[in-house]
């Protein structure tokens, strides 16, 4: 009785929702963030570097505010930047005198997003849906450390600070009484190099860098 005594004529919560125009929201959630990268041509077994893994790590994303324009019932346009962390952990195994020897890096960049999508909805059963999304986005890094001068003793991995990704995803939606809920994982996949050939002992080996990663969120929208 309680989740459907808003709407006790139509049986729904929210029962207008869809015929507005306008949604505003927020979205929290956590994510999976790693690179995927080429070696030059020129860099193979017989060389010093055996082994190149790059290992990435959870983190956090808080998505604030959503806006979400809906021109027709089951087709919304939305926009929800967001701030996100995660770390990346860069490991190099080479041979040297003979020995097998390892290097690392930590990448941990701080990266201000602003996705525009496109949610293609089913139709609604009663006080639940599901969706299918896809969108662009521009990256920012807000960390980057593109401009800092390199030591050759103690390199990093530079980075350039602009970045684009597509976005594929889906999710469900649940109709509560006072606001709408979603649940939704989504992959994100850089389509631009963002690596820094500065010919250091991390830069070297690589032809590319691009991000690469998979989003978990939680929606808030009225």
């Amino acid at each position: 009785m309680f989740a459907y005594g808003q709407s006790s004529r139509y049986g729904k919560n929210l029962h207008n929702f869809e015929r507005r125009k306008f949604h505003f929201g927020a979205h929290l959630g956590g994510n999976y963030s790693t690179f995927r990268y080429e070696l030059k041509t020129e860099f193979n077994e017989a060389d010093s570097l055996k082994h190149i893994d790059i290992k990435g790590g959870p983190g956090m994303s808080i998505q604030l505010p959503l806006v979400s324009w809906n021109p027709i019932y089951n087709l919304n346009f939305r926009f929800l930047p967001s701030l996100s962390f995660h770390e990346t952990v860069f490991t190099y195994s080479y041979m040297k005198k003979g020995e097998l020897k390892t290097r690392s890096h930590r990448s941990n960049p701080t990266n201000l997003s602003f996705p525009l999508q496109v949610k293609l909805n089913s139709k609604r059963m009663n006080n639940f849906g599901a969706y299918a999304m896809g969108g662009f986005a521009y990256t920012y890094n807000l960390t980057s450390e593109h401009d800092v001068e390199q030591l050759l003793s103690d390199p990093i991995i530079k980075m350039k600070p602009h970045d684009f990704a597509y976005q594929v995803g889906g999710g469900f939606d649940f109709f509560l009484p006072y606001f709408k809920f979603g649940i939704e994982i989504k992959m994100v996949s850089g389509i631009k190099n963002i690596l820094i050939q500065d010919d250091t002992f991390f830069a070297a080996p690589l032809e590319s860098l691009k991000t690469y990663g998979w989003w978990f969120s939680l929606t808030f929208e009225g």
